[in-house]
């Protein structure tokens, strides 16, 4: 907002995966204060031990600063790998290695062998097929295939070494959606008390289906998030944007997956098919990879985190810049200062694509029209289950604040993700029109709003013996 007397609101919001530069009660804090709103668990690298202590310190470190973050769990998901070599072996173009799914010996032949952990692997590629193994490094190409081995030719030279991520482009792996680790470091997080659940390498809606599944036997409520990161899903991202909470547009692995050019034309269909549907969308992965060792950006992170902010992601991520990167806090910064330019720089016009289809959901627009033509305004909405506050963010309307009101702690948390809500945790009083005047209070003493500034308040009134939704018009009142 404009007025000096305002905070500053910010519609685009930021994810912070935590590890050691950054996991201590203090860099918490720090990163609590800096701005963060949601705390990420990379479990690729966490244990079950480690889930119930560090979710604690979170909400430790949230209390003592006196701001609310989330915590989103990032679930490793099943992968296929190599397994240990006793060193590494320098690979050259022309080379042949074998991946074997069952024992093997090893024979001075020229063929270098290791083991994979999938047992499928020739059942699923073809010969002539791309594998790529240590995130893209090696590229080979699939020259055989047994029923317990591949045997591949070295396209781009490199050094293989132990336990090496395969990546199989174009290729549908008949793989899990959860493994025994994310089984348990979900019962762990949830005991816990997480608030999202990123799910990776989600191919299909159905691998959603099974971790909601999965969340209901523990009776939790976390909000799902489906990382796209292959090609089955790009090629299924309605169904699977239908079935999820929100989306993570996970570009590390998607990179390599599908050809590099591509990746800008994928993430805005995942953006813009994330608008239509009314569903969060967070963009991941190198936003700020150079500021993991320097204390500024490169000019080309600064545009790509530009363009996040111009394509209206709800949240922006970062990973290692914040795990183990030297510059935690700047990095935060960096991302608030960006944002804070090319925020009021974009159009703001509502979300068009936005598929609306109650009368209900055609009022929530009709309130971030009208907040937008007063000016200096925003919608106040009361929500137990977040679901008004998260179609209001969807409408994407620019220098409005949607002040989300529950009194539900879980709610509450999960209100820090789509774009342009600030969520507040309040009692609500038997009174509506006492429960009203809080929010407005709330408003005006925390420096949202000023005397004088007019509120468009969803709630719900009585009439005739019946409950009907209304949109009111509120002013903030004067000192009293």
């Amino acid at each position: 907002m404009s007025s000096d007397t305002r905070r500053r609101f910010r519609h685009t919001k930021i994810i912070a995966t935590i590890g050691p530069a950054t996991e201590s009660l203090e860099m918490l804090q720090e990163l609590i204060r800096s701005g963060v709103d949601i705390i990420r668990l990379n479990m690729a690298h966490g244990s079950v031990e480690w889930v119930g202590e560090i979710i604690g310190r979170i909400r430790q470190a949230s209390n003592n600063v006196g701001r609310q973050v989330a915590v989103m769990m990032d679930v490793k998901g099943p992968e296929v790998r190599t397994g240990p070599i006793p060193s590494p072996v320098e690979l050259k173009v022309g080379d042949r290695l074998q991946l074997h799914t069952g024992p093997f010996e090893s024979q001075d032949d020229g063929i270098y062998r290791v083991s994979v952990n999938y047992p499928d692997l020739p059942c699923d590629v073809e010969v002539g097929a791309t594998v790529l193994i240590d995130s893209g490094l090696l590229r080979t190409r699939v020259l055989e295939k047994t029923d317990s081995c591949v045997t591949l030719e070295i396209v781009t030279p490199g050094t293989l070494g132990s336990r090496r991520h395969i990546n199989l482009p174009g290729t549908q792996v008949n793989l899990p959606a959860l493994t025994e680790k994310d089984e348990a470091d979900l019962r762990a997080g949830v005991a816990a008390g997480l608030d999202f659940v990123a799910l990776s390498f989600v191919r299909q809606a159905a691998d959603i289906v099974t971790l909601r599944d999965f969340l209901k036997e523990l009776h939790c409520e976390a909000r799902v998030i489906a990382k796209i990161e292959d090609q089955a899903g790009v090629r299924n991202m309605t169904e699977i944007i239908r079935e999820t909470d929100g989306v993570m547009v996970a570009r590390g692995d998607l990179g390599i997956e599908i050809e590099y050019h591509k990746l800008p034309l994928v993430q805005t269909e995942l953006v813009k098919a994330c608008q239509s549907q009314g569903k969060p969308v967070i963009i991941a992965t190198h936003l700020l990879e150079s500021m993991i060792h320097s204390p500024i950006p490169t000019r080309a992170e600064i545009s790509d985190v530009c363009n996040a902010v111009r394509e209206q992601a709800d949240a922006i991520m970062l990973s290692g810049e914040t795990t183990t990167g030297s510059y935690p806090l700047e990095s935060v910064e960096v991302l608030k200062n960006i944002v804070g330019s090319i925020e009021p720089s974009i159009n703001g016009q509502i979300n068009a694509r936005i598929q609306l289809y109650t009368p209900k959901s055609k009022m929530l627009r009709s309130s971030v029209a009208l907040a937008k033509e007063i000016g200096h305004s925003g919608v106040v909405v009361f929500t137990r289950s977040g679901f008004l506050a998260y179609v209001l963010g969807a409408m994407r309307a620019g220098e409005v604040p949607i002040y989300a009101f529950t009194d539900i702690p879980n709610t509450f948390h999960q209100l820090m993700l789509p774009w342009g809500v600030e969520p507040f945790l309040m009692d609500f009083s038997d009174d509506p029109e006492q429960t009203i005047q809080n929010s407005l209070g709330q408003l005006k003493n925390k420096g949202w709003c000023k005397p004088g500034d007019w509120l468009v308040v969803i709630t719900n009134a009585l009439a005739d013996d019946k409950i009907i939704d209304t949109l009111q018009l509120r002013q903030i009142k004067g000192l009293t």
